[in-house]
């Protein structure tokens, strides 16, 4: 009986109730005209909709698209993050005279890269993956940087005293007490690769679920672009507990306080 309930641990129950609430006052308030907003479809509308972009493989052909720029970006920015986060992390010379640079670059909006790439590159998939690398990799290399100068020196002294060479000191000693910082880097890194998929296929790629969103807006159909919104925040969703699944299997016993973020 006790395994049966098990499951129901991964389902927020109080948090699902109130979903189900808000959309049937969200129902109930465009169908009594309680709503005063024209584009405002109802739920089961966006429900239909969401249906028919199934049913004729559009949706799926989007998601394809995105998947593959997101994870495309994401993988690169992660490893040219935590590699720069290596550096400066374990580098007090590099700390010193170049991690200035580096933070005044960080908070250039990467968005403002996206005429540049496309002068550049005109409308491709090198254009989407210039603006989503450029976002993520601050999060990764900041978190890394962060985690790997957090060591405490403690362990420092266990590495010396074991007698382990500068490898064997990273691999076992530093990168598993950083891998918390790290993971939650590499979290963050893929909440932003998402977003700026989307917002690069909404005005520099003519492809994917963002591209989509605006096609519906400029189709004045609100059902299916409140579909396509709906499921790139469910798609986000997904995205984070599979690396959070990913994480806790990987790095058994250092990923809680990263999970938690």
């Amino acid at each position: 009986m006790l395994r049966r309930i098990m499951p129901l641990r991964w389902l927020n129950l109080p948090g699902t109730l109130t979903l189900v609430a808000i959309a049937a006052v969200w129902e109930a308030a465009v169908r009594s005209g309680a709503a005063a907003f024209e584009y405002l479809p109802a739920p089961s509308a966006i429900g239909v909709a969401f249906l028919e972009l199934v049913r004729s493989g559009e949706l799926l052909a989007n998601t394809a698209h995105t998947l593959r720029s997101v994870l495309i970006g994401w993988l690169l920015s992660c490893a040219i993050g935590l590699a720069l986060g290596l550096l400066f992390g374990l580098s007090a010379f590099a700390r010193r005279y170049f991690l200035a640079s580096l933070e005044v670059l960080r908070p250039l909006p990467a968005i403002a890269f996206l005429p540049v790439a496309l002068l550049l590159f005109n409308f491709s998939l090198t254009t989407e993956l210039i603006v989503i690398v450029y976002a993520s990799i601050w999060p990764v290399f900041v978190n890394t940087l962060g985690g790997i100068v957090s060591v405490a020196a403690r362990l420092h002294d266990v590495s010396l005293t074991l007698q382990l060479s500068r490898a064997r000191t990273l691999t076992k000693v530093l990168i598993p007490a950083a891998a918390p910082a790290i993971v939650v880097g590499f979290r963050l890194g893929l909440g932003t690769a998402v977003v700026m998929a989307i917002i690069a296929e909404m005005l520099g790629n003519p492809h994917g679920l963002g591209y989509a969103v605006v096609s519906a807006l400029q189709a004045m159909r609100p059902e299916r672009m409140f579909a396509y919104v709906l499921f790139v925040g469910v798609l986000a969703i997904a995205l984070n507990a599979c690396l959070v699944v990913a994480s806790r299997r990987l790095l058994p016993g250092h990923t809680r306080e990263a999970a938690r973020a």
